[in-house]
């Protein structure tokens, strides 16, 4: 049994950490983990872990967050008619099995390789929510074909390399095809248990060395992380989401883009030693 003294702080860490992404993700409408991966990567190192696999710890609990969040968000979406079943049908296979592929890469990489993707992909999102317009365009349809079968596996593998849900790729690509933006969020929720259910059924298959496993890890999923990010992001996303209707949120999707680069920058940094 770990001493208080190690689980108290964490316990504390994770609750602001829950509370900061729920507010984050209810406000601006980004994933909860672009937020949770660094976050949990600096509070578990603060707490004396880290090793050739604290990343993977991160990334396999944010996912595991993500599997509730995204089907809550789903179930919402659909209530409004919002969802693009078609496109979910059509993608699923191939989202899930870069999914697979992604986590079998994971966990063959150290923790500073997925840092350091993690800061070159959390750049190119940052740069894309600060400075992309609405009106960009590759095509008029979603991609087809060889498109489809090349697009959709990416977007599984690039987002299990991050932790993250299919709202970061999902939505600038489905944008960028003509699709409506709340139909593209709504679709997006979907691509997030797409890639998050296989992901999250392979890491708990690994096994993490000690140095890398804050108390109570099964496989790479931190359960308490877990319980109380689930728990925080359910009370603080509504307040998110009214602060949203009583002001314009586009300033501050600019100042989070700023924010993420810097978080990416760091991560950077910190991969190559700097």
């Amino acid at each position: 049994m770990p001493e208080m003294s190690v689980l108290l702080p964490l316990v504390a860490m994770l609750m602001v950490i829950g509370a900061f992404a729920g507010v984050l993700a209810g406000l601006l409408g980004v994933g909860g983990g672009i937020i949770l991966v660094p976050a949990f990567f600096y509070a578990f190192q603060v707490l004396g872990y880290g090793g050739d696999q604290l990343m993977q710890v991160c990334l396999a609990t944010s996912l595991a967050t993500i599997i509730v969040t995204s089907v809550r968000s789903v179930l919402s979406h659909n209530k409004k008619d919002a969802v693009d079943w078609d496109v979910l049908r059509t993608w699923a296979p191939g989202i899930a099995v870069g999914a697979i592929l992604g986590v079998l890469v994971a966990a063959s990489l150290r923790s500073v390789t997925l840092q350091a993707i993690f800061g070159c992909l959390g750049i190119v999102i940052g740069l894309y929510l600060g400075f992309g317009k609405q009106e960009w365009r590759l095509a008029d349809d979603m991609p087809k074909g060889i498109k489809r079968a090349l697009y959709s596996p990416a977007v599984g593998f690039m987002s299990v390399l991050m932790g993250i849900g299919g709202g970061s790729f999902g939505v600038p690509l489905m944008a960028l095809h003509n699709v409506a933006i709340h139909r593209a969020v709504a679709t997006a929720a979907g691509f997030g248990v797409l890639i998050a259910v296989p992901s999250v059924a392979g890491f708990l298959l690994l096994e993490i060395s000690e140095p890398s496993r804050p108390p109570f890890t099964v496989g790479a999923v931190n359960v308490p992380a877990f319980l109380l990010i689930i728990a925080m992001t359910l009370l603080t996303a509504p307040l998110g989401v009214k602060i949203a209707h009583a002001m314009d949120p586009k300033p501050l999707k600019r100042v989070f883009a700023f924010f993420l680069i810097l978080v990416a920058l760091n991560m950077l940094r910190k991969a190559f030693g700097w």
